[in-house]
This record gives structure tokens, sequence and C-alpha cells, in this order.
């Protein structure tokens, strides 16, 4: 009998969450920000996970050229 477990995440996330904040408030008429910074959380989380894969990416690369010399 296998006793493993597998955990998943199914939450909205600390972005996600932001980004409801910001719609409701602007919908409420709250803040007054422009529908780019509203949705600025969105953006913001996807070009922080391009970041970092880029990062392996280009240690990745240099790691393959050293070995290769």
């Amino acid at each position: 009998m296998s006793n493993s477990s597998s955990h998943t995440s199914s939450g909205i996330g600390f972005f996600g969450l932001l980004a409801i904040v910001f719609i409701t408030l602007k919908l409420l008429g709250k803040i007054t920000w422009s529908w780019v910074w509203v949705l600025s959380p969105l953006w913001i989380g996807l070009i922080i996970g391009i970041f970092f894969l880029v990062v392996i990416i280009i240690i990745a690369a240099i790691i393959a050229y050293m070995e290769h010399n």
C-alpha cells in the first residue's frame, strides 16, 4: 500500500487577491487610477515569473557552456 500524498495549491494567490481588491475599489469609485494600474498586480506577477524563468535559463546556459569547455 502506498502512503504518498500530493498537495496542490488551489488558492487565488497574493497578486490575484490584490487585483480583485483594486478592481473592486475602482468600480466603487474609491480610487481613480488608470485601469493599467488597477490591473497591474496581474501583469507584475507575470513579469516576475518571466524574470525568474530567464534567470534560470541563463544559469543553465552558463553551466552547459562551462561543462563543454
